[in-house]
């Protein structure tokens, strides 16, 4: 390594001009890194963007739309389809139109109560599939609304549901004479919501916990539903519509916030 020397000067204005370089340089070199640094979390943001925006266009993808959609759904543990009425005139459509005769149907005595139908396509559930609709059913019921903490329902066969009535009697849109036996179940208020293949799930925890890479737990609450909906947006992502669509009515919170 060769040392250029002024010999104009003293060895210690050298030293010292040399100090001043390197000074200098350790300033560049800082400076350098630290432009680098920069660049590099600039490149890691656009890459995480890209990312995200690859996620998404998969999302919407796999978000081809279900004839359930318009209705309350979640898949159970074993892998059960379990749809149910919003109101009067979807729980008139789902029994209607989409009950077929190896179903089993779910509802509840107290008035307002949704309809819930098992899609068995031939399958038997076992007691968990039917514990799990029988706790969606009780809480999107109003008894979530009213704070209870446990409700009573029961199921039967599509054939025990009919809209004929004894002479002089009126059945109004959504409501059913059910005939024959009923099977009863305690109903939980028991709700998660998550995200399913690219679409918002409302259910029972445990169906939600086996379906969603990532949910929140949902408890009674008067908190606005808007509000609740924007703080599980910020933590599972999904519509902020579809996500008010699918929280019970009367009112909730995510567990923890």
């Amino acid at each position: 390594m060769r040392i250029r020397i002024d010999i104009t000067k003293t060895p210690e204005q050298n030293a010292a001009q040399y100090y001043e370089k390197a000074k200098k340089a350790k300033k560049k070199l800082e400076g350098a890194t630290k432009a680098l640094d920069e660049s590099r979390k600039k490149l890691k943001l656009l890459i995480e963007k890209k990312e995200l925006e690859e996620e998404k266009k998969k999302a919407e993808i796999k978000k081809e739309k279900k004839w359930y959609d318009k209705f309350r759904w979640f898949i159970s543990s074993e892998g059960f389809l379990a749809v149910g009425g919003r109101d009067a005139t979807t729980n008139e459509i789902l029994i209607k139109k989409h009950t077929e005769s190896n179903d089993i149907i779910f509802h509840s005595d107290m008035s307002g109560s949704p309809f819930f139908v098992i899609k068995t396509e031939g399958r038997k559930p076992s007691e968990e599939t039917l514990k799990e609709t029988a706790n969606a059913t009780a809480s999107f019921s109003r008894a979530w609304k009213m704070g209870l903490s446990f409700s009573d329902v029961f199921y039967v066969n599509p054939e025990q549901v009919s809209k004929q009535t004894k002479a002089g009697e009126y059945m109004g849109k959504g409501a059913f004479m059910i005939y024959g036996k009923k099977s009863t179940i305690n109903g939980i208020m028991s709700l998660a919501i998550g995200m399913h293949e690219g679409r918002i799930m409302c259910g029972p925890i445990e169906a939600v916990r086996k379906n969603c890479s990532s949910y929140l737990e949902l408890i009674q609450a008067k908190e606005k539903t808007s509000d609740t909906a924007k703080k599980i947006k910020k933590k599972i992502g999904g519509e902020l519509d579809e996500i008010i669509a699918a929280l019970p009515s009367g009112g909730c919170k995510a567990k923890g916030n």
